[in-house]
């Protein structure tokens, strides 16, 4: 008989569950166990699976609160648990549930978003990296160390397009571009959830939030929207269907109303949709509150018509409402829900359970040994530094200024986050482990060598909202051959609930730009942010800028690492970067008016501003290396296709500069004519590849049927005959070949 080691659990108990065994536990295939377990199951105990609580309070006291939460565990009132991790909590609460009547399992669940122990870059700036591999192996770490420390699910990833920087959450996601986004949606479930939920390193990963929540009106965060059926199905689902494919476990529904239904109750997504015509298997959660807050919407009369809507539409666990443990059971008893619901509901939750393998052992993903040795895994910091190398996007690079020489006799390092360590970290991580880290200053001091004098003048704070300490930072720059200022947001200006209605550089930081300029020293600029930030004074003026995001534990020295050229930048935009606020939001994949402005100089009775270019600062797909690329000889294997046919599109790519790099080759797509009006630009592939300095590789892509499909105006995914222009480039702005193509009936 298998043995547990069961922490905190006293021998009494240990013999009581060895002795009965789990009552669930039938042989069979996992959907067989499951409705023998169902069977058995009371309305009550039912609905405890499809209750979510927060343990926070577990760290703390044994209060009146905690006490009541224990006993609601013991009686089998909860089935899922937030907020705890680590293996002594994970053992006692999961030895508490196993003393309920059926011995069901808790499933623990946590925001691990960027990073468990090891932080990783924000997920928008590690998707700067277009790297696949680098980010599914940052997933892949995030889960091992969290598996080991008693977490099977986490609230990742987020999938939710965003086109508006005001909107915090953008830090979280992949940026504008449904395209791109599926992609690294596909990548983060993968590294998750490995080749199959079960495996102790892995986690369940959550696709959320469904639907179109970074769409929300004005960037505000909780916001409604309100949108086409068209765009919803073009821009704004296709992350969500690609993390399906990929095997995603578990969707969590958005807080937004979507055209006047809040999406925890909006059975047309999720009934209709992802468990109708996608055919998902596992199983909804709400966000935080979300069903309560669907009274605070005038959506429900009070907290039991929330319940009994949210479970009809297809929300199957509550988070945090309380509302299906307080009024779902009286619901069904009165005939609001049906049975059968509740029973579809709790027969995902539970078939979820069965494949993480914790009937068999409860206790499988809390080892004290393993968990020791995920979060004190050397190659995990190597990775991070790694993968922040890869996501730090070189904008600006006037004369090679950058990377860096060594050698030189004095380097100044300046600014309000020259020294930061927490900020690098971001929002959104498990625990700070900023005493562990290097800042800037002190990675430029690695990097630069003992010969090489380093000095640090902060100028400012973050808010910057005096000048008291531009002085001192003058004096730092005036004995400098170069000088390095780092700006930017602090860690918590930008995530969930930090929306802004002005993204420009906080405070005077950019009147600290201005004022090394005064002095004859035009700094490289290093800014830190997990958004898009406008900065219009620094981009005109600037000879090199490094866009550094919110790096993670790895973060200072991987900027050093790119600063002096140990690292040859390759990362790309995943959002447009505005001039002015007044171009927000912006994209790269607008349609085209009646009206298109040709020319900047002709503006009149065009779609225009009178104040600004409709161009913005950096386009998507934007990014430098430090050696240059050239395309040429594009080829197409035939110049039109059938219905039925693949054509092959094929080009040169030489390194034509002295160092070795990566490029990342993008391929877009124009549908001139249809019958419903296409995007100007759509990306629809690419490939990143490194070249040795003269080496050049023919580089192919496969257009087919798929690729020039759409939703028409019935929303049916379709392929319209007719002529297709193809574009290939380094970014969306940066167009280096066009070909024509045809699509014939």
């Amino acid at each position: 008989m298998k043995q547990y080691r069961m922490g905190r659990i006293g021998a009494g108990l240990l013999a009581l569950f060895l002795v009965a065994g789990p009552a669930q536990a039938a042989e069979g295939s996992v959907a067989q166990r499951v409705e023998h377990l169902l069977g058995q199951m009371t309305l009550e105990e039912k609905v405890g699976q499809l209750n979510q609580l927060s343990g926070k309070e577990f760290t703390g006291p044994a209060t009146a609160k905690v006490r009541s939460m224990e006993a609601e565990i013991r009686s089998g009132g909860v089935g899922s648990m937030l907020n705890i991790k680590g293996v002594p909590d994970t053992r006692r609460l999961q030895a508490l549930a196993l003393q309920s009547r059926l011995k069901i399992p808790l499933l623990f669940g946590l925001d691990v978003i960027h990073g468990y122990q090891t932080v990783f870059p924000v997920p928008l700036g590690e998707s700067a990296s277009w790297d696949l591999e680098a980010i599914e192996e940052a997933a892949r770490i995030a889960a091992r160390e969290a598996s080991a420390s008693g977490i099977h699910w986490t609230f990742a990833p987020m999938v939710d397009i965003g086109r508006d920087p005001r909107w915090g959450r953008v830090m979280e996601g992949a940026g504008e571009d449904s395209y791109l986004g599926a992609r690294i949606a596909e990548a983060r479930v993968r590294g998750f959830q490995g080749a199959r939920l079960g495996g102790v390193e892995s986690v369940m990963a959550t696709a959320k939030h469904f639907a179109a929540y970074g769409a929300a009106t004005a960037g505000r965060d909780y916001n409604a929207v309100d949108m086409s059926e068209q765009l919803l199905h073009e821009t704004y689902l296709p992350p969500f269907k690609a993390a399906l494919d990929a095997g995603a476990a578990t969707f969590m529904n958005a807080f937004n109303t979507l055209n006047g239904i809040p999406a925890t109750g909006h059975a047309g997504l999720q009934r209709d949709i992802l468990k109708g015509a996608w055919g998902f298997k596992g199983f909804v959660v709400s966000d935080w509150g979300s069903v309560r807050e669907m009274v605070v919407h005038g959506y429900a009369s009070d907290l039991a018509d929330a319940a009994a809507q949210a479970l009809t539409a297809g929300s199957d666990m509550d988070m945090e409402s309380n509302a299906y443990s307080s009024s779902l059971a009286a619901q069904v008893r009165a005939g609001k829900v049906p049975m059968a619901q509740v029973d579809d509901a709790v027969r995902r939750v539970l078939t979820k359970k069965f494949e993480l393998g914790l009937f068999d052992d409860p206790y499988r993903f809390s080892d004290p040994a393993r968990e020791q040795a995920a979060l004190n895994d050397p190659r995990h910091r190597e990775a991070a530094r790694r993968i922040a190398g890869k996501s730090i996007v070189l904008l600006k690079n006037e004369g090679g200024i950058l990377p860096l020489k060594r050698g030189l006799r004095a380097i100044a390092v300046v600014g309000p986050l020259a020294d930061a360590r927490r900020d690098l970290e971001g929002g959104w991580i498990v625990k700070s482990n900023a005493g562990h880290m290097a800042s800037l200053v002190d990675a430029v001091r690695e990097a630069a060598g003992p010969a090489t004098k380093v000095s640090y003048a902060p100028g400012c704070d973050v808010a910057c909202r005096g000048k008291d300490g531009f002085a001192a930072a003058l004096r730092a720059a005036r004995e400098a051959d170069v000088v390095v200022l780092a700006v930017g947001e602090s860690w918590d200006m930008s995530g969930e609930a930090k929306s802004r209605a002005d993204v420009q550089l906080p405070g005077r930081q950019g009147e600290l730009f201005e004022a090394l300029r005064a002095i004859g020293k035009t700094p490289v600029v290093v800014i830190n942010a997990g958004r898009p930030l406008i900065f219009e004074n620094v981009a005109q003026q600037a000879g090199a800028i490094l866009y550094a995001w919110f790096p993670g534990s790895e973060g200072g020295r991987a900027t050093a690492d790119v600063l002096f050229g140990d690292v040859n930048p390759s990362a790309r935009l995943p959002m447009t970067f505005p001039r002015n606020m007044g171009q927000i939001p912006i994209s790269y994949q607008q349609y085209e008016t009646g009206r298109p402005v040709r020319d900047e100089k002709n503006i009149v009775y065009k779609s225009a501003y009178i104040d600004s270019p409709n161009t913005p600062r950096y386009a998507f797909g934007h990014g430098l290396s430090y050696t240059t690329f050239a395309y040429r000889d594009l080829k197409l294997s035939q110049p039109s296709m059938g219905p039925g046919d693949k054509i092959t599109l094929s080009f040169l790519l030489a390194n034509t500069g002295k160092r070795a790099g990566t490029e990342v080759v993008q391929l877009y797509l124009r549908d001139p004519v249809a019958s419903v009006v296409r995007p100007v630009k759509e990306l629809k592939g690419f490939q990143l590849l490194r070249l040795q300095p003269g080496e050049e590789r023919r580089v192919s892509f496969t257009i087919d049927r798929e690729t020039l499909s759409f939703f028409d105006r019935k929303l049916a995914w379709t392929a319209e005959p007719g002529k297709f222009e193809l574009m290939v480039g380094s970014a969306s702005s940066d167009i280096r070949l066009r070909q024509a193509i045809e699509l014939t009936p």
